[in-house]
């Protein structure tokens, strides 16, 4: 890795050829889940797996709905990871296998700790009729792949403004504020939204890889577009980028250091080797004490899906 400085680069064509060796976009997939819910997952894409320890992303909506027709996922399964909910408008009630009953309202955030093994539903109270979330996950670095599961609510976050830019500092330190959110590796998520037109030069750790995903309108990030149909990525080695971000936008930054371990995500569950996988699925399938049980949801438990017979790891 070239250490080369991008700040003495600025004004130099030298340093446009060093950046965009650094930065590539690709598209998104989208589906649709529950009544009319479009989403788009950016990770894990077969142009980027992960970015830093960030292993799954889904921009879901926004979307209005009539009242009793919102989203409910029932009881499933994770191990391994982190789920993360960014709630941008509308609530969603969590319940999970620990006795937990948590709403998440916008700009807070739901962090359950998987570790071993829990389940969770995810249900649209009957009076809501919108919906508009980021879902991600977090591998579990190999030390806590199996810790015992936790659920952590963070109604409050810490925000700033700089450069016509609001910053809410979802995960890790950025412009030298730092959010509760309790994780066990090295990332950064940032929230940045506009109201007017505006730019702003970002410090980046030359460590981290970087994504951006547009949450609302437009922006550009190093003369790259960055819309609702791409995410733009980062490779590790700049010192700071510059994006424009347009009047009524909303972006996603995620960061961290690239993850160590090659991991295998399937279905809800990110491990290191397909038996451990296997083994979490014929566990959920039995009912095995392992991911518990949520008595008071009215309806059935998800079903897995069949096992692959070879499985390709990510990193």
């Amino acid at each position: 890795m070239t250490n080369t400085n991008y700040t003495e680069l600025s004004h130099s064509d030298d340093c446009e050829k060093y950046v965009n060796q650094f930065i590539q976009e690709f598209p998104l997939r989208r589906a649709e889940i529950g009544q009319g819910t479009v989403i788009k997952r950016a990770l894990p894409s077969r142009h980027k797996r992960m970015i830093g320890a960030w292993c799954f992303l889904d921009h879901a909506g926004p979307v209005h709905f009539p009242q009793g027709d919102g989203l409910d996922v029932g009881p499933h399964p994770h191990i391994g990871l982190q789920t993360f909910t960014w709630m941008i408008d509308g609530t969603m009630m969590h319940t999970d296998s620990l006795g937990t009953h948590q709403l998440i309202q916008p700009k807070q955030v739901n962090l359950m700790t998987a570790g071993y093994g829990i389940s969770h539903t995810e249900v649209a109270p009957d009076t809501e009729t919108q919906m508009h979330a980021a879902q991600l996950w977090i591998a579990l670095p190999d030390d806590k792949i199996n810790m015992a599961p936790r659920f952590d609510h963070y109604p409050e976050l810490p925000v700033l403004s700089q450069d016509g830019i609001e910053f809410t500092v979802l995960v890790g330190e950025f412009l030298a504020t730092r959010s509760p959110v309790q994780v066990h590796s090295e990332l950064l998520g940032v929230d940045l939204s506009a109201q007017d037109s505006t730019s702003a030069t970002l410090p980046l750790n030359p460590k981290f890889e970087y994504g951006f995903m547009a949450l609302e309108g437009t922006a550009t990030v190093n003369g790259h577009e960055l819309n609702e149909d791409n995410m733009v990525v980062l490779e590790p080695g700049l010192k700071q980028v510059k994006i424009d971000v347009h009047a009524g936008s909303r972006v996603l930054l995620l960061g961290g250091e690239p993850f160590e371990s090659p991991i295998l995500l399937w279905w809800n569950f990110v491990g290191r080797t397909q038996e451990e996988l296997n083994l979490a699925r014929e566990q959920w399938i039995n009912q095995d004490e392992r991911f518990g049980s949520i008595p008071d949801y009215e309806g059935p438990r998800l079903e897995a899906p069949a096992f692959p017979d070879k499985m390709r790891a990510s990193r």
